[in-house]
């Protein structure tokens, strides 16, 4: 077995226990899958290729890229790929870029606004066209870095879910690369030579914070490689009653409750810290 076969049959399992972990996948689900042109999404797109012809359920696959008119954008590549994968597409220009640049100040990160214009193209497009799901190709280091980006800089624990009903309720959004790793994308983007198109607008941005987390997670990992997958666990895990959030424990009354049985949220109710 080659390395490019291993890599493939490792990302097929867990972006197959992903789905099945968190019920990602219906019979007769039309999944648009946003394909950014970086390697996450080509590698998810292909991975969930694989799948459709394997599953037992019927599901359709179409590839949405958002072309967001930035310096040097070039989808030749990307849609030669797609049409010898046989990937019904779309490639919508909308000029989001030119919007970052004027709002965001010089030093800024763009990422914040630039996420929010294209999630509302993304959700608007899946509405008009009914698409039953919206596949991100997020992964298990975006998940693990984003909580602890979210405990650092925004005193909250919050991350991204695999699976996430969105504020309107009219969009599901799903994340089958939940549990892969981003080497094993990495490696496996560069084996399969994928057309990538980089990001002009914040690839350039090298203080992000998210990379400054990254970072300590790496580090962290050297000393222990069960890190990263010990803050994945984290997500499934948590401890309400550990906490201190007075939503989940009345701290107020806990001498009144004394001898009682203990309080018992509902998982609905437990979900919606995240």
């Amino acid at each position: 077995m080659t390395k490019c076969e291993e890599l493939e049959k490792k990302l097929l399992h867990y972006t197959g226990k992903a789905i099945a972990d968190f019920n990602m996948i219906q019979e007769g689900d039309r999944i648009m899958v946003c394909l950014s042109g970086g390697k996450d999404s080509f590698t998810m797109l292909r991975i969930l290729r694989f799948l459709q012809q394997r599953a037992k359920v019927s599901f359709e696959l179409f590839a949405f890229t958002l072309d967001q008119a930035q310096p040097g954008w070039d989808d030749k590549g990307l849609r030669e790929w797609l049409i010898s994968s046989k990937i019904p597409f779309e490639i919508l220009t909308s000029d989001t870029y030119s919007i970052v640049k004027e709002k965001v100040p010089e030093g800024k990160t763009y990422c914040s606004l630039c996420s929010r214009l294209r999630r509302g193209i993304i959700y608007r497009y899946a509405e008009e066209k009914g698409f039953t799901k919206i596949a991100l190709g997020h992964h298990r280091d975006d998940l693990i870095t984003t909580l602890l980006m979210s405990i650092l800089y925004n005193g909250e624990i919050r991350a991204m879910p695999p699976k996430l009903l969105s504020d309107n309720k009219k969009n599901i959004i799903i994340r089958p690369l939940a549990y892969a790793q981003e080497n094993d994308i990495a490696a496996y983007a560069k084996l399969m030579a994928f057309p990538i198109i980089p990001c002009n607008l914040c690839g350039s941005q090298e203080n992000l914070m998210r990379k400054r987390v990254k970072a300590l997670i790496n580090e962290l990992a050297q000393e222990n490689p069960k890190v990263p997958s010990n803050i994945l666990h984290a997500l499934s895990a948590i401890k309400p009653s550990q906490l201190m959030d007075k939503t989940f424990w009345d701290f107020k009354n806990l001498e009144k409750q004394r001898g009682e049985e203990t309080q018992v949220f509902p998982m609905d109710e437990l979900e919606a810290v995240f």
